[in-house]
């Protein structure tokens, strides 16, 4: 993915001063699609409507198991209003490809695990809006 975005989306973050740079755990799923619309008649046609020529692009996964330090910082990525602010700002976020990419968060953030020192969050899911050219 880094390869298409670099070429054609190199943007400068809300957030530049630090990077969110947790490696994800598990599997990562990258999704990506256009803001398209099909609709089909009762002939069985289809009238095919693109919003948005851009394409969209996520990335999902967990972190399952962190050091308390570390759920603490997403935390406060997510929930500081100079940061992430939810779902408001983008900021940078390093995957552990080696590439920096700007993104915002685009899902609940919920945490929990079996002791207060092992603490975990699931279905993490990132909207990549560019790269950081590297």
């Amino acid at each position: 993915m880094y390869d298409y975005l670099v070429t054609n989306w190199t943007i400068a973050p809300d957030y530049a001063t630090t990077t969110l740079d947790i490696t994800p755990q598990g599997e990562v799923i990258e999704e990506g699609n256009f803001h398209q619309n099909i609709h089909a008649g009762d002939d069985g046609s289809e009238e095919r409507i693109t919003i948005a020529s851009t394409p969209i692009y996520y990335v999902e996964f967990d972190w399952t198991v962190l050091s308390e330090s570390d759920i603490g910082t997403i935390f406060d990525f997510y929930f500081d209003s100079t940061k992430a602010y939810g779902r408001a700002r983008s900021f940078k976020w390093t995957r552990g490809d080696g590439h920096t990419y700007v993104v915002r968060f685009d899902s609940d953030f919920k945490r929990g695990g079996v002791k207060q020192s092992l603490m975990g969050t699931k279905g993490i899911r990132l909207r990549i809006l560019g790269v950081i050219a590297d």
